[in-house]
């Protein structure tokens, strides 16, 4: 009887899904006739229809015959050498990447980058990162050398334009999580050559504070936050932005200081936001976020200079748009990259949260399908998430005496400072010179603090250059591998009209990827600190210059060796002591 249902149930899917197939009829089997212009784009949509969903197919059909009849006795076979050579990984860790791994592509021609993007968007691999000459791909090992596979739809000089980058992705994965997860001990770092990444320092010794020894889940971060605003009530608010898919709160802390001793009118409060954690799998994005926060919050009453950007501007931190995929990457699939909200294919859920906001969305091409990890949706504004921070902050700045006049929307990984616009090169932002110049300055700022690269560039641009023709006077840049329509900093600089809208990829560049190590939470911390610093004194007028003069290390600056001189410090008197701080978050996260 079990067997019957077990078989009833996978034929009942296989059917659903055959069912689909009647959204791809062929156009004119109805009776009409078409002209051959219309008939020839028919038939085109046609194409990429049925290209997208055969492999859906293909993968249905071969899970369905291994659930009825048992898989081959080869891939059985293949499985279990794969879990005797990896004995202390969880299994099912390995049963979902075992045999997994990320190469990068090195691409020269835009012809190069548009047979890898069509490849990618057949076989529904996961592209990690893209820049001017490489691409990163996720896929299985055994798939590499397949001829209907990967390697058999790219053109000769990409077959053999690849190295591994991550050869054994499963226990890269285990490493990334902390030791209380699987209640193991955390495996040494298996990375003795970082071939692709420059040296990157990390944090040497025991860190203080134990907030960001490891990275943190929802459950941990959410109290942080709590502690953060009843501790430092004079400058910290914590706030709720909206309500996810999946009915959790997204979090954010308020930060700021509105001095009382003015006569005059006060205008519109200037307002900073600082944003982590949109795509679900770059949990570094979600710690620099906390650290930015905590560094400045511990900062105020003693460096003058963080203490004026408190008093002149509110900053809004908000460390994961998506809570939803966050706790999902902690509790089931830590590569996971979108929300969790359901789509028109049961089996193909979320959206993706930065593509999905409504300047210049794009629906088009390989994006309309669910099981994309770019797909936007079926229109604008169709991810929960992303619709909430737009309606809070339009709230904000019609009913509150808000302004936005900055937006930091921290990514990984690529070391990239990238500005408006993101959808099209071929529109210039109004205020294009002010965003190179203070995205220069920002990459200055972790350069001068690390000696780590960022480099700076439009986020429209493609990941090869365009050679011109003659009667082009420029050159242009290639279209990215996925288009940049819906995106966040396009929507608050175009929208919202935020004169100051970045997405800063953090650390790496490739070596680890989403898979970054715990000890460069602080470092990397450390450099967009640094580059928050810089931003806050540029729209203060002082383009960085009081920060070099005045600012003091905050308290944990692991980038900085002397300490604080104390007899210039202006404390405030109701200011909890680090002591007391570190007390109470051990006493809190032991609970």
């Amino acid at each position: 009887m079990f067997c019957f249902v077990k078989t009833s149930s996978f034929l009942s899917l296989l059917l659903f899904s055959l069912a689909q197939l009647q959204a791809f009829a062929a156009p004119g089997n109805d009776g009409t006739r078409l002209s051959a212009p219309r008939r020839e784009q028919s038939n085109g949509l046609q194409r990429q229809k049925l290209r997208n969903v055969f492999p859906q197919l293909t993968w249905l059909r071969d899970t369905t015959i291994e659930k009825l009849f048992g898989a081959h006795p080869k891939v059985q076979g293949d499985r279990l050498q794969r879990a005797q050579s990896n004995p202390q990984l969880p299994a099912t860790l390995l049963a979902k990447y075992g045999g997994d791994v990320v190469l990068r592509f090195n691409i020269s021609t835009s012809e190069e980058e548009t047979a890898l993007s069509e490849a990618a968007d057949t076989l529904f691999l996961d592209v990690w990162e893209f820049t001017g000459n490489w691409a990163d791909i996720r896929l299985r090992e055994d798939d590499v050398c397949n001829v209907p596979s990967l390697l058999g739809l790219l053109p000769k000089s990409l077959r053999t334009a690849y190295s591994h980058l991550m050869p054994d992705l499963a226990r890269t994965i285990y490493q990334s999580y902390p030791s209380i997860t699987f209640g193991e001990p955390t495996f040494p770092n298996s990375h003795t050559e970082h071939a692709f990444t420059p040296a990157l320092r990390t944090s040497e010794g025991g860190v203080e504070n134990i907030f960001f020894r490891d990275y943190q889940p929802l459950s941990v971060i959410v109290p942080w936050m709590r502690l953060m605003a009843s501790m430092f009530t004079t400058h910290v608010k914590m706030m709720n932005i909206g309500i996810s898919y999946e009915g959790r709160d997204i979090p954010a802390l308020r930060v700021g200081v509105h001095p009382t001793n003015s006569r005059e009118e006060s205008g519109p409060r200037r307002t900073i936001i600082v944003s982590g954690g949109s795509h679900a799998r770059e949990w570094i994005s979600v710690s620099t976020v906390t650290y930015i926060a905590w560094s400045l919050i511990t900062s105020y009453g003693k460096s003058p200079a963080i203490t004026k950007l408190l008093q002149e501007f509110d900053w809004v931190f908000v460390p994961t748009l998506n809570p939803d995929g966050y706790v999902y990457t902690w509790e089931n699939d830590r590569l996971w990259r979108k929300n969790r909200q359901q789509t028109n294919l049961r089996f193909c859920r979320g959206l993706d949260l930065d593509r999905g906001f409504g300047f210049a969305w794009d629906g088009t091409s390989f994006q309309s399908n669910p099981c994309s990890e770019s797909y936007p949706g079926d229109a604008p504004f169709q991810a929960v998430e992303s619709h909430r921070l737009a309606e809070w902050a339009r709230n904000e700045t019609e009913h509150n005496n808000v302004k936005f006049v900055g937006f930091l929307d921290l990514h990984s990984y690529s070391q990239q400072v990238l500005y408006p616009y993101s959808y099209s090169c071929s529109e210039p932002p109004p205020g294009l010179e002010n965003l190179e110049e203070l995205g220069m300055g920002l990459a200055k700022a972790i350069r001068l603090s690390s000696g780590q690269f960022y480099s700076v560039t439009s986020a429209c641009e493609g990941s090869v250059p365009y050679i011109p023709t003659k009667k082009e006077s420029k050159p242009v840049k290639a279209s990215r591998m996925e288009t940049g329509g819906g995106s966040a900093i396009d929507w608050f600089y175009h929208e919202l009209h935020v004169r100051y809208a970045y997405q800063l990829k953090l650390r790496d560049t490739g070596s680890y990827g989403f898979l970054l190590p715990s000890d460069n939470i602080i470092p990397t911390g450390d450099e967009a600190y640094n580059a928050v610093k810089f931003f806050g004194d540029f729209l203060l007028g002082n383009n960085g210059i009081e920060s070099a003069s005045q600012e003091e290390p905050h308290e944990g600056d692991s980038s900085k060796g002397d300490p604080e001189d104390m007899s210039t410090v202006v404390h405030s008197p109701h200011r909890p002591t680090e002591d007391t701080y570190v007390e109470e978050l051990r006493r809190r996260l032991r609970r």
